[in-house]
């Protein structure tokens, strides 16, 4: 019986993250091959389409080398756009720390009974679609649009091109659509935060700037980790975004890159390598995910 018992708890975890590795192999390892295969295969020569190539051995790495050639080689065509997006992304994702962390704070820690409010008021964005965010933003920002307006007070007349392929209109837009994904795990994660820990802090003479930066913000790490992940990594694939508030080739990200390769026939396969060079990327942050969850663990125990 003593025996039995470990057996049984050795072999039910497995079982737990069966549905959870069943869903990863589906959604992720399978989609991520079939891009693979389409990457390193052939074209057809008459219709255009791509000839995936399911045999690893029989691969052919002509598509991925024009990309990375052009990317890295002296006639870079490719590399401003991927310049562009790791320049927007980071910019956007640290404004969206700087706007989320604070509005966090606040509901985990002073809102009280209208806690639940402010959390349906943050959650309120993902019930609309955020191609009618976009289109909103489009809106306001048009030349005559409510936004000049405010700027001129009513009484000066402004026209400022926003959607005339502006960075910094493609950089807010990007803050505006991503911002709920940095707030919703920073709530999460401060609101775990003990408070019988930062009220020792504050007994033992810390001043409630120390407190926080001796004991909250350490401890919120982790969760500003994991906003950080979940906030940039959709932002390095979004091309909807610049497209509607921008349009112009001067501000694309390599988003646009892949969506225009998808639709030229005959170069799906560039596509496929810049969502490889998409996955490497997003390796480091994964990373340090990984890390801080780790770090986490050993703290904790």
């Amino acid at each position: 019986m003593a025996d039995g018992a470990p057996r049984r708890a050795h072999a039910l975890w497995p079982l737990l993250a069966l549905p959870g590795m069943v869903w990863l192999a589906v959604l992720f390892v399978a989609p991520m091959y079939v891009v693979l295969a389409i990457l390193f295969g052939g074209v057809d020569p008459i219709l255009r389409q791509p000839v995936p190539v399911w045999n690893p051995v029989e691969w052919d790495f002509t598509q991925f080398r024009f990309v990375w050639d052009h990317v890295v080689g002296p006639d870079a065509f490719f590399r401003p756009a991927l310049l562009r997006t790791v320049l927007y992304v980071g910019v956007a994702t640290l404004l969206c720390l700087v706007i989320g962390y604070p509005v966090a704070y606040f509901t985990a820690r002073f809102a009280g009974r209208w806690r639940g409010v402010l959390l349906a008021l943050l959650i309120a964005p993902f019930w609309i679609s955020y191609m009618m965010r976009m289109l909103a933003w489009v809106n306001l920002l048009q030349t005559d649009g409510l936004v000049n307006r405010a700027l001129g007070l009513g009484i000066l007349d402004v026209h400022v091109a926003w959607l005339n392929g502006r960075p910094t209109t493609v950089v807010l837009g990007l803050v505006y659509g991503y911002l709920p994904y940095m707030i919703l795990p920073l709530f999460a994660g401060l609101d775990r935060i003990p408070t019988d820990v930062q009220e020792a802090a504050r007994d033992l003479g810390a001043s409630r700037w120390e407190t926080f930066r001796r004991v909250t913000w350490p401890m919120s790490r982790p969760a500003i980790v994991v906003s950080l992940l979940i906030t940039s990594l959709p932002m390095l694939g979004d091309y909807f975004t610049v497209d509607l508030l921008s349009g112009s080739p001067e501000t694309s990200m390599v988003g646009n890159l892949i969506n225009n390769s998808v639709l030229t026939p005959g170069q799906t396969g560039q596509a496929g390598a810049f969502v490889l060079l998409i996955l490497v990327v997003s390796v480091v942050p994964m990373v340090l995910y990984v890390r801080s969850t780790r770090s986490g663990s050993e703290v904790q125990s």
